[in-house]
Parts: structure tokens; sequence; C-alpha cells
């Protein structure tokens, strides 16, 4: 999301890095490195949460498909761990850059928050941004966050999946997976149906169904600017920029389709969730359709469920709009998560 910027902040060598071609995580790796003290100093609300007495941990870990994976975990430094948050980003994404403000807050307020990048996304294994199998992804998803999930010292606390657009994607597929794995799961505007506005028209997708088959790496499939689309704030918009290792190319045409199949899906399965569900979603979303997470809340089977409709706020609620709405939105996501913990806790 967001034009290449020339950023003042750098000299030569490491624009040279930020340059590169990011195809594959070497790549992206040296990016991040290179640029990360830059891009968390930026002037954005989610990076005023200070780090001090956080435990933050960076690690890459192979896993059983032996694809070399990156994981992150935020833990508060001396209060005792309320419950576990696991967190699927959005697509062409990074668990690094905005959630780093995200992770610190949760932590901050008693939580022991882990991530990781999906294969081909942000600093793991993988060509960028490329989905084979969106079942693979969710099968990945699973194994790291059943070992977080199987550690002595996390065992008995509850545990929350946490997605946000493409992740709310992932999270109700790990769901359907696992039905009763789970305390409750938060979903910032889930893509449940990529909105009708962003989806190629008709004739458009057939044809690219019909590439797809010789040509699933391609990056060919036509798109509206995803920023512009999600970012209500101009200035927060132009930050996306500093996300350095964001995909920002045209969608490969295997990724495109594989979104499509499994919004579709979800789609018709969503009676079938059934777990504690906190909802949120703006009423303006122009990337993910508002009105499909109005049927989740409708049709989940889930005893426990709340909706929670933002007036005029974009796609990204915890990124791009102003101020006051994201610490709304965080506010709203502490309440239900404080509430569910005392009610998960045996």
């Amino acid at each position: 999301m967001g034009k290449p910027v020339r950023f003042e902040e750098v000299g030569p060598e490491v624009r040279k890095i930020l340059d590169a071609h990011m195809d594959e995580a070497p790549a992206r790796r040296r990016a991040r490195d290179a640029f990360k003290d830059v891009q968390l100093g930026i002037d954005h609300i989610l990076f005023k949460t200070p780090e001090e007495g956080l435990k933050i941990e960076e690690k890459y870990e192979v896993n059983s498909r032996g694809v070399e994976i990156f994981t992150k975990s935020w833990l508060p430094g001396t209060s005792q761990l309320k419950a576990v948050v696991c967190y699927c980003h959005g697509y062409g994404d990074t668990c690094t850059f905005f959630f780093e403000g995200i992770a610190r807050k949760l932590a901050s307020e008693g939580y022991g928050v882990f991530a990781m990048d999906y294969p081909g996304f942000g600093l793991s294994e993988g060509l960028h941004c490329y989905i084979p199998s969106f079942d693979r992804i969710v099968d990945d998803v699973i194994e790291h966050f059943s070992k977080v999930k199987a550690n002595p010292d996390y065992r008995t606390l509850p545990s929350f999946l946490f997605g946000q657009s493409m992740g709310g994607a992932v999270v109700l597929k790990v769901h359907l997976k696992q039905p009763n794995a789970w305390d409750g799961a938060v979903l910032v505007a889930p893509m449940c149906k990529i909105a009708d506005d962003i989806v190629p028209p008709w004739l458009v997708t057939q044809i690219l169904i019909g590439v797809a088959k010789f040509l699933p790496k391609q990056k060919l499939v036509p798109e509206k600017d995803l920023a512009e689309a999600a970012f209500r704030e101009p200035k927060k918009r132009e930050q996306t920029a500093y996300n350095v290792i964001a995909y920002r190319h045209k969608p490969r045409l295997g990724t495109a389709l594989e979104m499509l199949r499994t919004t579709q899906d979800i789609e018709r399965r969503l009676q079938e969730v059934s777990l504690p569900l906190l909802i949120l979603h703006g009423e303006a979303d122009r990337v993910t359709d508002p009105s499909v997470s109005k049927a989740l809340y409708e049709k989940a089977s889930s005893k426990d469920k709340k909706l929670i409709m933002y007036p005029d706020a974009y796609h990204a609620l915890l990124e791009g709009e102003p101020d006051e709405t994201i610490l709304r939105v965080l506010d709203d996501i502490i309440s239900w998560l404080d509430e569910h913990s005392l009610k998960s806790t045996p």
C-alpha cells in the first residue's frame, strides 16, 4: 500500500537496500533491518505506547513443511498474564510495522501477544505475497499457535485469536478447523467478502481464472490504490510507505483467486462460526464488505457475539483513522478481552 517514497532520513546505501527487488525473504529482511529505527520512529499514535518494561522477542523457526517462519512476541514485564492473544495479519502485510504499536498496547494491558508472518509475507521465507493454498497458510498458523499454547507458561491461560482484514479470514478458517480450541476471536474489518468495488468485473475474473492455471505467480490482477481505499487520514495514508516490506504490486493471479475462493467458502459457512466474537468494522469500508460482517454477526451460531460499526470509518480502523477513533477501537478491543479473560479463567 502506498507508492515508493524517497526517504530523506536515510543515506544512499540504505536507499539502495530499500529499492531492491523484494520477491524473496533475504531482501525483505535486509530492508527491515536497515530501516526499522526510522520506521518505528514515525509520528503515529500507535507508536506512542512505550516498549520499556515489555519483553519483546523475535525468532525464526523452521516449520514442519521446512519453511522458515518469522515469529514475534510481546509480553508484559512484571504483571501477571491475563490471556494469550494470537494475531493474524492482513494481505501484503507483516507483524513488524503498524501491529508493533497495537501489540505493545495489548502487552502493556497484561496480554501475551504472539504473531507470525505467513510464508511469503513480511520476513518469512517464500515468494512475496504468493498464496498457492489458503488452507496451507491456515495450517501453518495452527501449527505455530498450537506450539505457543502448549508452552507450560501459557497452557492454562485463556487464548484468543485476533485477525485484521485477510487475517480475519485466516482466523475464521482456523476456528472452522479447530472449533473448540479458542476462547474467542477479535475480527477487525474481516475479509469475509472482498468489496465489489475491489473485485474485477465478472468477465475479467473468468479470464484471470483461466490464465492462473498456467501463470499463478504473475502480477496481473488489476486493482485500485489500496492505501487510498483503506486509510481515511491523508497523513497516515502517506505513512504506509514506511512499511517498506509491504507488498506494493498488483496481486498475483494465484493469490487473488485463493482469496476469492476463501471468502466465498467463508460466506457459505457463517452459521458454523460458534466461538465468542467481537466484530469491528468501518461503515465506509471500501476494501472488505461491512455488510458481510453484519451477516456474520447475524448468522454465526455463537451465543456470545458483539458487532461494533464505526460511522464514516474506512478499512484500516487501527491505523488510518483519526487518533480518537484508533484509541476508541483499541479500548473496545481491550474491554472485550478483559471481560472474556475473566469469563474464561478457571
